[in-house]
């Protein structure tokens, strides 16, 4: 696994809230899922607003789940190709990491699965086919 964060999605109580609080700051946000979530492009990163229950339903975190930490913020690795994906869940694990999700093809036409690392912390995996990774690892979300 690279040593590199490409996107925090933080669960919101309320979408339209949140997305007019960072629009407030002067930042611009671009919808997506169909109007599920909104994500503003940041200097080498994503941030995501999603709603917290629909994340963390994502994520495998119910609230009776042993392993269940869940704070309204999920971190993503973005990966290169769906190989890359399975790959860097099994070094999770190995790791002593928790699998959450194993990965999957997913409603937005990508590949993704989550671990939990020892904290309980979960993390996205995902290869992304619209949102392809820059050479050094980078991630910007393609101009509509």
């Amino acid at each position: 696994m690279e040593q590199r964060l490409t996107m925090v999605t933080l669960g919101v109580d309320g979408l339209a809230r949140a997305r007019a609080f960072y629009e407030a700051l002067g930042w611009r946000g671009t919808e997506a899922g169909g109007g599920q979530i909104v994500f503003f492009q940041l200097l080498r990163a994503v941030l995501g607003l999603y709603p917290r229950a629909a994340l963390a339903e994502d994520a495998h975190l119910a609230d009776d789940a042993p392993h269940a930490k869940f704070g309204g913020i999920a971190l993503a690795y973005n990966a290169r190709d769906k190989g890359e994906v399975d790959r860097v869940l099994r070094e999770a694990v190995n790791a002593g990491g928790t699998l959450l999700k194993p990965a999957q093809e997913v409603f937005w036409g990508g590949y993704s699965g989550y671990f939990a690392d020892p904290d309980g912390h979960p993390w996205e995996v995902a290869f992304n086919p619209h949102w392809p990774l820059g050479d050094d690892g980078s991630l910007n979300i393609p101009e509509a």
